[in-house]
Formats: C-alpha cells, sequence, structure tokens
C-alpha cells in the first residue's frame, strides 16, 4: 500500500504526545490498521530521532542528570520493583534506553574508583547482568526491551533487516547472473563501508548497489 503525505502526517501528529515504547507502537497499530508494522515503526523511529535530537542536550546537563539520579534513587527506594526509571524516562520525553544510559553512567561515577569507559557502559546494556547493582540491572533491562527506537535490542534488529535486505538482494543478483563483488571482497578495495556489492564490470566507474539502492 503506497503511503499519502497526508497519511504520513497523520501517523506523525499521532506521535507528539507518545512515548517510543512497544505499548505505543501497539495502539498506534490499532489506531492504522491498515499500515504495515515495518512502515509504522518506520515513522514512529524516524520522528522520535528527530524529537531526541532536538531535546538531547537539556538532558544531559549535570543539573538534569543530579535530578533524574535522584529521582531513581528515591523511587526504588520506595518500591525497587516498580519500573521507575521507565516511567521517569516517559515522564520527561526521553528514549528510556537512553536514560538507562545516563543514570547508570552517573551510578558507576558514583561507586567506581575511575570513570566507566564508553565500552563498559555498552557492555552493561547490552548485558545488564554485568551491572554491579541488581535493582538497576533490572530497571535498565525494562529501558532496554520497552524502547522500539533506541537500545542494543533496537540495533540487533536493524543489523539483523539490512543482513537479510542484503541475502536477498545476492540472491536476486545470483539469480540475474549478474557479477559482482560482495562486501568482504570491497574491504580489500577500501569501498565505502555501507556498500554492499559493486558490478565487475562497472567497477571503474564505482557502480555500487546496496540494500536501501
Amino acid at each position: 500500500m503506497i503511503l499519502t503525505k497526508a497519511q504520513y502526517d497523520e501517523i506523525a501528529q499521532c506521535l507528539v504526545s507518545v512515548p517510543p515504547t512497544r505499548q505505543s507502537l501497539r495502539k498506534l497499530k490499532q489506531r492504522f490498521p491498515s499500515q504495515s508494522q515495518a512502515t509504522l515503526l518506520s515513522i514512529f523511529s524516524q520522528e522520535y530521532q528527530k524529537h531526541i535530537k532536538r531535546t538531547h542536550a537539556k538532558h544531559h546537563t549535570s543539573e538534569a542528570i543530579e535530578s533524574y539520579y535522584q529521582r531513581y534513587l528515591n523511587g526504588v527506594g520506595k518500591n525497587g520493583a516498580a519500573p521507575v526509571l521507565l516511567e521517569l524516562a516517559n515522564e520527561v520525553d526521553y528514549a528510556p534506553s537512553l536514560m538507562a544510559r545516563i543514570i547508570l553512567e552517573r551510578f558507576l561515577q558514583e561507586h567506581e574508583e575511575t570513570p566507566p569507559s564508553k565500552s563498559v557502559i555498552n557492555s552493561m546494556l547490552r548485558d545488564p547482568s554485568q551491572i554491579p547493582d541488581g535493582v538497576l540491572a533490572n530497571q535498565v533491562y525494562q529501558c532496554v526491551v520497552n524502547d522500539c527506537c533506541y537500545g542494543p535490542l533496537v540495533d540487533c534488529i536493524k543489523h539483523a533487516i539490512g543482513h537479510e535486505h542484503e541475502v536477498l538482494l545476492r540472491d536476486l543478483l545470483l539469480e540475474k547472473n549478474l557479477s559482482f563483488l560482495g562486501r568482504c571482497h570491497l574491504s580489500n578495495i577500501q569501498q565505502m563501508a555501507v556498500t554492499s556489492f559493486v558490478f565487475q564490470d562497472l567497477l571503474g566507474g564505482n557502480k555500487n548497489f546496496s540494500p536501501t539502492s
């Protein structure tokens, strides 16, 4: 089904006041049943990423970080099993996975002797069982699995979809009996990372073909 500009704008308008959670996506699907899940998720993700770029800075001031951290501590102090971080992210209109990163970094700064590296933070977000505090680990997990626009789970899904499209494209090229170089060969001739295939007959002209072409 072809999506018109008017339909896109109608869907985008509905996203103005909803958090980027899977529950919101299900409600969106109920309101626009004629649109595919993939279409709605794509629009949802694009519009929310625009919002995050506009508001990112205000969530990373020292005052904001400290306020969020104290609210987190107060919340889990009352009920550690409640989705404190997820509800906080939704309340301040920030991506749950990004809120989890803020609180995790602040927690580690307080409890570790050296500042946490980006790789350590990323590893803990991918596997919250590595987080030395069980309550925070559960809070981070809730944020990651409920975030449909950001976070390690979303990154894995995007990677899987990209790989699937690449396999389909390769099979299509083989079916058409076209000669091409794949990604593993392209890395040796310094092609752009986003390029999936290059037709050998057109290599001199740098004609590339990616899943999004």
